[in-house]
């Protein structure tokens, strides 16, 4: 396989490629600032310091004053880069064992421009490619290698970063990188900033739609197709001021190639990363909201497809159906990876429940998705209740005080994201928060905002964070291959009650995710 920069670039965009199965040799993961104290023991085969928190400078090693925080062999690709605090400290990107770096700039600069410092002075306005969520820098703009890339970051970097990559099977091509982009480059990231900057516009060209009512307590049938094809876009509209609880009793169940089993079982809001108690509309790539419209870009081939609505509620409803698909030859969707999407909560079979309570050594690991077989992680989304009572004494600074000064410890999301690939012992992709994971920063300290983007969200949270937080994140470009198995997880260090139980913090997730046939989720009811 050879690969061109524009091949690159047009990954940032491509849903389809995610049914492609993974190569044997394509691996995805993550190199970020985690406490190093955890670590796996193999001697006991025992986590150690699994829960440690210090995550803003960890780093591989030291050479001179700098430290070394990526260091990998290629061919491969580096898709993300993001901190919370990049200052003026230089980061350098050697490629392919070159003495000198293919790009040294001061690093709060690798979030504004995307040429090296010194060949264009202005920032480079890409605002999709480049954004800032809630003071978290993001940027999305390849960077390739052939036989390995080594980063540096130097004194005064800032605190806090995640570079994301995935690695090419051997004898893979990729082209030659300079940050010195040439003119055509800069276009085409400019033609894709503007069609991320267009995500999910509603409604959608070449739906087709039709209105179902839906009966209280039965199934019914919202799309069927016997013969091989895509579904490009699905959407849902619900009537004007549905409660929240009639939301939840509104469960769609997707149902590929015959099988016995839904591939995707969620309640209606889950399936399109919001809350049944309340998502203000949004924007990503694969899913969007207006309104009472909810839809999902996700591609998803099949040989044959069944999409159920289950309404669980006591009432009867009617509802607006949209899709839109493709016809595909059979053999093409033979070979192809299959949609899968899952909400649950607490209950998580087949895990040693000891090791994973407090004092086990994989606390405070929550588990995400298990999974084996063959197949793609591509987005999680979490839905937070986290509540608790207003403190009786005020705090010195503005709501519940800011640092080791507050009031009270409510924040929900210090935990990192752990992703295990084909029974690897200790994780490729280990991070430094949940909000850093969703491309956010500093969510401990309110005021908390809403955002949305090409690929993660936050649509729903209280000011102060006391009520339900709704976030997702999308791994597009960035997704997390597997050949055999899957485990991610995410660290939860809060009880679902705290506070002497008169505080909750609660997890749903749903995860999104594509698998070859014969894959099956592990220890889920």
């Amino acid at each position: 396989m050879e690969y061109t920069y524009d091949d690159l670039l047009d990954r940032l965009t491509d849903l389809k490629a995610l049914a492609v199965p993974p190569a044997v040799g394509e691996t995805s993961g993550c190199f970020s600032s985690y406490d190093r104290r955890s670590r796996y023991n193999e001697a006991t085969g025992l986590y150690e310091d699994w829960g440690a928190n210090s995550d803003g400078d960890g780093y591989i090693r030291r050479e001179g004053e700098d430290i070394v925080v990526l260091e990998i062999d290629g061919p491969g690709v580096i898709w993300r880069a993001w901190s919370a605090n990049p200052q003026m400290g230089r980061i350098r990107v050697y490629i392919d064992g070159a003495a000198a770096p293919a790009l040294d700039m001061p690093f709060r600069d690798l979030f504004e421009r995307f040429d090296a410092e010194g060949n264009q002075f202005w920032p480079a306005n890409l605002p999709r490619l480049m954004p800032t969520l809630s003071r978290g820098r993001n940027r999305f703009i390849p960077i390739c290698f052939s036989t390995g890339c080594k980063i540096t970051l130097g004194p005064g970097w800032g605190m806090f970063y995640h570079f994301t990559y995935t690695k090419f099977p051997a004898g893979t091509v990729a082209p030659a990188y300079s940050a010195a982009l040439e003119r055509a480059a800069q276009t085409r990231l400019a033609e894709i900033d503007r069609a991320l900057a267009l995500r999910g516009k509603l409604p959608m060209d070449g739906m087709e739609w039709r209105q179902v009512p839906c009966t209280a307590g039965e199934s019914t049938v919202l799309y069927q197709s016997d013969t091989p094809g895509a579904l490009t876009a699905f959407a849902l509209e619900v009537p004007e001021g549905m409660p929240p609880a009639a939301l939840e009793n509104l469960l769609v169940e997707m149902y590929w190639d015959g099988a016995a089993q839904p591939s995707v079982a969620c309640p209606l809001p889950n399936l399109f990363a919001c809350t049944a108690a309340g998502a203000e509309d949004f924007r990503c790539l694969p899913v969007a909201k207006s309104g009472g419209l909810y839809a999902c870009f996700w591609y998803m081939p099949f040989a044959s497809a069944k999409i159920v609505l289950c309404n669980a509620g006591g009432t009867d409803t009617l509802l607006r159906v949209g899709c839109r698909t493709k016809s595909i030859p059979g053999g093409e969707a033979a070979g192809l990876l299959r949609f899968c999407a899952r909400t649950h909560g607490d209950a998580f079979g087949g895990l040693d429940a000891a090791r994973f309570a407090p004092g086990g050594d994989r606390w405070p690991d929550w588990p995400l998705l298990r999974c084996r077989g063959r197949g793609r992680l591509c987005g999680v989304h979490l839905a937070v209740d986290n509540r608790w009572p207003e403190p009786d004494k005020p705090a010195d600074e503005w709501w519940y005080g800011v640092g080791e000064n507050k009031t009270i410890d409510w924040w929900w999301g210090e935990g990192d994201e752990k992703f295990f690939v084909d029974g690897e012992a200790f994780p490729s992709t280990f991070g430094t928060g949940s909000e850093d994971y969703i491309g956010y920063a500093w969510a401990a300290e309110p005021p908390f905002s809403l955002f949305d983007s090409a690929f993660a969200v936050q649509n729903a949270v209280p000011l102060t964070g006391n009520g339900m937080t709704s976030v997702a994140r999308f791994h597009i470009v960035d997704n997390i291959p597997f050949q055999n198995e899957l485990e991610a997880y995410i660290e939860k260090y809060k009880a679902n009650t705290w506070d002497d139980s008169r505080a909750v913090c609660e997890y749903r997730a749903t995860c999104y995710w594509y698998m070859a046939a014969g894959g099956k989720e592990k220890g889920h009811p």
